[in-house]
């Protein structure tokens, strides 16, 4: 677990690190501020429309293999793009290509790593390793955002693919030593063929049998309808935010800055608060994202900087031990040969959020103003959940049944992946 632990916190400083100059590269190449906003949606189609096949293919495949595949996979991809950078030979169509491809391979790397995290820890200590989880993304995103612009002013951007390629092969050459719990008990190894089923595989691993489960599992529609209401209209503190800082409380770029260091600090207590999580459920996930919801109004009124800072640190706070708590449900719901067709269908629904999510909050930003976005989003996320809360109690709902795997191991759940 300290292993994969550092491995993430590499690979998550090198993807940052690419990150952070990736739009910069783009408009160098290209001069198009609409293309910058092409290349992130060709990477992110992938996710959108095969993620399902991608979970498909890891509950077939060992789940060692596919990883240390996938970020070899990502790693030459990174050396590919940082070569082409170097030599003065990439355009458009070569980072469209490139872009595609990366969203192509993460379909599959996602899902894998994190249920390959997922059998490193015993599971009364997944909560626990979720908050690692958040630390070390945090960690990672802010060593590697720094490290960008000192590394791409000395060394220039190519630099920045070539560290991020590194990384991923740091991660692949990791994978190989890892002992999941399963082996360390001499249950076998990992993986969704891990133990002998009577059943032929392809009967049971098909994507229409994870979409059925997913859409007959309540817990599971809670969860995506908590996860759709609260990411478009109470999580996008980057624009409303940003617009309520330098517009009506007039402290510009400065005030801004502040705020997203208050946002960072609460992002990385709720990690740490998340991690003492033992039950986590659909319903604590609705009752702290209403009271993210409830937050977020009262910040939308705030008559000054101060006033906002003191809300923003309990709103991050929130948020983060909610997506620890979501994380959790999500991934110790689904029995061990369906995880990885559920992490793909969540995969797409939450790409379908984060692509439409911005533009509606924008419209909603452009007719209501800044304050009235935050008010009537918070309000309307705290609305929606305590709706649904009050039509759950009156309208009980019987269990779904689920026809288990031979060799499925006890419900277990995942970290953030290495890509």
């Amino acid at each position: 677990m300290r292993w994969w632990s550092a491995a993430n916190f590499l690979s998550n400083a090198g993807t940052w690190m690419q990150l952070t100059v990736q739009n910069l590269l783009v408009l160098q190449i290209t001069g198009s501020a609409a293309a910058t906003g092409l290349s992130v949606s060709v990477q992110a189609a992938p996710a959108l429309f095969i993620s399902v096949f991608g979970g498909a293919a890891v509950d077939r495949w060992p789940r060692r293999t596919t990883v240390a595949v996938s970020q070899a996979l990502l790693g030459a991809v990174a050396f590919t793009t940082a070569l082409l950078v170097a030599l003065d030979r990439l355009d458009l169509t070569g980072l469209l290509l490139l872009a595609a491809v990366t969203g192509v391979i993460a379909t599959v790397d996602g899902p894998a790593c994190a249920l390959l995290g997922n059998d490193l820890v015993p599971a009364e200590d997944l909560p626990s390793a979720i908050g690692v989880g958040a630390l070390v993304h945090s960690a990672g995103r802010l060593v590697g955002t720094a490290l960008a612009g000192v590394t791409v002013g000395f060394l220039g951007t190519a630099s920045a693919y070539l560290a991020n390629g590194l990384s991923f092969l740091f991660v692949a050459s990791v994978v190989p030593f890892l002992r999941p719990v399963r082996d360390l008990r001499g249950e076998g190894d990992t993986g969704p063929r891990a133990a002998p089923s009577p059943t032929p595989p392809d009967s049971e691993l098909t994507v229409r049998e994870g979409l059925a489960f997913f859409a007959r599992r309540p817990r599971l529609v809670a969860l995506a309808c908590v996860s759709a209401i609260s990411s478009v209209f109470g999580r996008n503190y980057g624009l409303t935010l940003a617009v309520l800082v330098t517009g009506p409380l007039a402290a510009g770029a400065g005030g801004f800055g502040t705020v997203s260091a208050v946002l960072a600090a609460g992002g990385i207590v709720g990690a740490v608060l998340g991690g003492r999580l033992r039950r986590p459920s659909v319903r604590l996930v609705g009752v702290l994202a209403a009271a993210g919801g409830l937050l977020q109004a009262v910040a939308g009124l705030s008559p000054s900087l101060l006033v906002l800072l003191v809300l923003v640190l309990p709103m991050a706070v929130v948020e983060s031990v909610s997506d620890t708590a979501m994380t959790a449900v999500l991934q110790t719901d689904p029995p061990a040969h369906l995880r990885g067709r559920v992490l793909g269908i969540w995969s797409s629904i939450g790409t379908v959020w984060s692509l439409g999510g911005p533009p509606l909050l924008g419209l909603l930003m452009e007719t209501a103003g800044a304050r009235g976005a935050l008010v009537g989003g918070g309000l309307l996320v705290a609305g929606t959940i305590a709706t649904g809360f009050a039509v759950r109690i009156r309208r009980p709902h019987a269990p779904v049944l689920i026809r288990p795997r031979d060799g499925d191991a006890p419900l277990v759940k995942a970290l953030e992946t290495a890509a």
